[in-house]
């Protein structure tokens, strides 16, 4: 089935095709002609299916012919949990937008506030903020909510996660009672089903998520490697498969800080993006990995579901995530689109624990691949302050595990030349 076939105007059918769209995914196919009509929705969907299409066709639609948005009013209201992702909508937003010629912008924090007041003194017909942000404006009544008409929380399962739960309660009192909500979510927890209990009036649900679906344009690899050598292991495989742009994982902020330091001393053009990063240094190293003068991007998970780089053909996890759910976010930022990708994790013995919480989350094991010269040593019983490969000793909620590791419980040794990537 076509866009034309599930209800589009002219306007945003064009838009469409001009961003290289022909078919509607799953997502996109049920939640807009639910959202055309009106009603209040909850969607449940994985990364990279297209959301944020989900939500922002239907929505530029109905605000299409209405009244213009007063001054310090707007008409829609997009909720993100980070600023990267706030960026990301409003560009998407914007790129829909090019023949409705709506009024859109875009607020969060970590940049000054005056120039985002001043940009809503004449009001917004699409608003995408951070919660923290949208409260601090607000409360210096630079924003008004009376003329809403839609309100849109992207990625529900991440603002819960990221504790914005207070922010959002505190919004929601805030907001018009006569209003259609969207919820689109990764996941559907207790509290994203609590959360839409309150907020939304009896919503349509739609669940096309489905991991493993997911997962299947995603090759998966596991690399053992002794936690010491997996700077010198990503360098040799960043080179020997002459990656243009990949993005590495870190666990903490100083790690991904020190894996740069390291990336650059071998030559290699990499930057880092985490919380510690001002917003103003933490867009300009975005736009530098989308552009490709920056060839490695190293991020902690504030990063995994704000980073939307068209064929982007790798993902590395230099650590496994701290949850397992953040490994399918991290992981989803390749194969997005139908795309085929490709995702490895450099595994040590210490991530023992970590890795059988992927693998029960995603349903599958993950076969150990050793690249040949980068063979671990056989598993020992290490010390708590050994726990962060950096000296940036974080509390970790995991033992260290004893047994048999996984380089030498499934690993198999690799010879041949041209190794798998990853």
């Amino acid at each position: 089935m076509s866009f034309d076939a599930i209800g589009l105007c002219d306007e945003l059918l064009q838009a469409v095709q001009e961003q290289g769209y022909n078919t509607p995914s799953p997502i996109q196919l049920k939640a807009i002609p639910l959202a055309l009509s009106g009603r209040d929705l909850m969607a449940v969907a994985d990364t990279g299916t297209g959301k944020t299409a989900g939500f922002t066709l239907p929505m530029l639609q109905l605000l299409a012919n209405g009244t213009k948005p007063q001054p310090k009013q707007i008409r829609a209201l997009v909720l993100t949990p980070t600023r990267e992702l706030a960026a990301q909508v409003a560009e998407n937003v914007k790129n829909y937008n090019q023949y409705i010629k709506l009024s859109v912008a875009a607020v969060y924090g970590g940049v000054r506030i005056e120039p985002q007041k001043a940009q809503l003194l004449e009001g917004a017909d699409v608003l995408v903020a951070t919660p923290g942000r949208l409260i601090d404006l607000y409360q210096q009544q630079a924003v008004s909510f009376d003329q809403l008409e839609i309100l849109v929380l992207d990625e529900a399962d991440r603002m819960l996660d990221l504790g914005f739960i207070d922010e959002i309660s505190h919004i929601q009192s805030l907001l018009p009672k006569t209003r259609q909500t969207l919820l689109f979510s990764a996941t559907f927890s207790k509290q994203i089903k609590s959360l839409a209990k309150g907020m939304l009036n009896n919503p349509q649900l739609i669940e096309v998520a489905n991991q493993q679906n997911k997962l299947d344009n995603i090759k998966q690899k596991l690399h053992p490697v002794d936690k010491a050598r997996k700077t010198e292991l990503l360098i040799h495989l960043f080179r020997k498969n002459k990656w243009s742009q990949v993005l590495v994982f870190s666990r903490t902020k100083v790690g991904a800080d020190v894996l740069v330091t390291q990336l650059e001393k071998a030559k290699i053009s990499a930057a880092s993006i985490h919380a510690n990063r001002t917003q103003h240094a933490r867009t300009q190293v975005l736009e530098g990995f989308k552009n490709g003068s920056i060839k490695v991007l190293v991020a902690t998970d504030i990063a995994s579901r704000g980073i939307d780089v068209a064929q982007l053909p790798c993902v590395i996890n230099f650590d496994l995530p701290y949850e397992a759910e953040d490994y399918v976010h991290r992981i989803g930022r390749t194969g997005r689109a139908g795309a085929s990708g490709l995702a490895i994790s450099l595994y040590s013995n210490d991530e023992e624990k970590r890795l059988q919480a992927i693998e029960r989350l995603i349903g599958r094991k993950l076969e150990g691949e050793i690249i040949r010269g980068f063979s671990p040593k056989p598993k020992a019983v290490s010390h708590p302050a050994d726990d962060d490969e950096y000296g940036n000793f974080e509390p970790d909620p995991e033992p260290q595990g004893r047994g048999k590791g996984r380089g030498g419980r499934s690993a198999k040794s690799s010879t041949k030349k041209g190794n798998k990537r990853r």
